[in-house]
């Protein structure tokens, strides 16, 4: 199984925050879901694979070969999608689009119109009429035009209505029923990863907290439900994160830990949602109500 992006050992600094020393691989062929709260790093990830930000130490490497300014043919086989506007406001649709064209050597402007049809967005419009769920139509457009090998997507379901946004999930599954198709959704929204994603990478604050299939994870990690005269302070440690309130407590234990199976008998005990995976690591600790 080849990997579409390989991160080896990607570390920045901005001010105050930093990421770490990150390596991991993006799987050709399938959905991966990169997850983490706002300010975990995910943005500043997608910008240097896209050559907008350069890293101070490590190298990325998309299709096989390392990305830089001075190289950058592997755009051309890349569907990029931002919840940030890169386009001219002044133009109109049709007049941004014809511009953007000659930049692609697949560009199909027959699944360009259809694309355009189907996401009800007017030609003659212009960009700074858009609103903010119509701006991402429009770049989504634009990414699904030229036979992209591989989407990146950077909050791709922002200012999107709900029964879009379904849309969009049905229509990025389909996609990618060609094995060759790759892509990568970045979201703190683990709901739309919940229906689409094959694997998962949570990254939070700069470092990386895992990269696995998503089906792997319910056999991980327990949420564990209880009262709070189980807990003392030597086990309140043994939690990933945990959330005490006045009737009880609830938290997150690696599945395989001692603790684990001693709350089996004692706690009512579930599989945990992406969303609680995340919500608990990034706590860490208790959380009084």
């Amino acid at each position: 199984m080849n990997d579409v992006i390989q991160l080896n050992q990607i570390s920045k600094k901005y001010g105050h925050f930093s990421l770490y020393e990150l390596t991991f691989g993006i799987k050709e062929g399938y959905i991966t879901g990169l997850i983490g709260p706002n300010g975990a790093g995910k943005t500043t990830l997608i910008k240097m694979m896209m050559g907008m930000v350069q890293p101070d130490q490590g190298n990325i490497e998309i299709f096989g070969k390392e990305t830089s300014i001075k190289n950058a043919e592997y755009k051309d086989r890349i569907g990029y999608v931002s919840d940030e506007n890169y386009f001219y406001d002044q133009l109109t649709i049709d007049q941004m689009s014809k511009m953007m064209a000659p930049f692609y050597s697949q560009w199909d402007k027959e699944t360009y119109r259809k694309y355009i049809e189907m996401f009800k967005l007017s030609p003659r419009k212009k960009i700074k009429e858009l609103s903010k769920g119509m701006k991402m139509k429009y770049s989504l457009a634009i990414a699904l035009s030229h036979g992209a090998d591989l989407l990146i997507m950077d909050e791709p379901t922002a200012g999107l209505d709900p029964i879009f946004r379904r849309e969009l999930l049905d229509l990025l599954s389909e996609h990618i029923q060609d094995e060759k198709k790759s892509i990568l959704f970045s979201t703190h929204n683990t709901t739309d990863l919940d229906r689409i994603a094959d694997y998962i990478v949570f990254v939070n604050e700069g470092r990386l907290v895992f990269n696995e299939m998503k089906e792997s994870l319910p056999n991980k990690y327990m949420l564990v439900k209880g009262n709070k005269e189980l807990l003392d302070r030597d086990v309140r440690k043994c939690f990933i994160g945990i959330r005490e309130t006045a009737l009880g407590f609830e938290g997150l234990l690696n599945n395989n830990s001692e603790e684990a199976r001693y709350f089996r008998d004692q706690t009512i005990c579930e599989i945990p949602t992406l969303e609680e995976i995340m919500y608990f690591t990034v706590k860490g600790s208790a959380l009084h109500v």
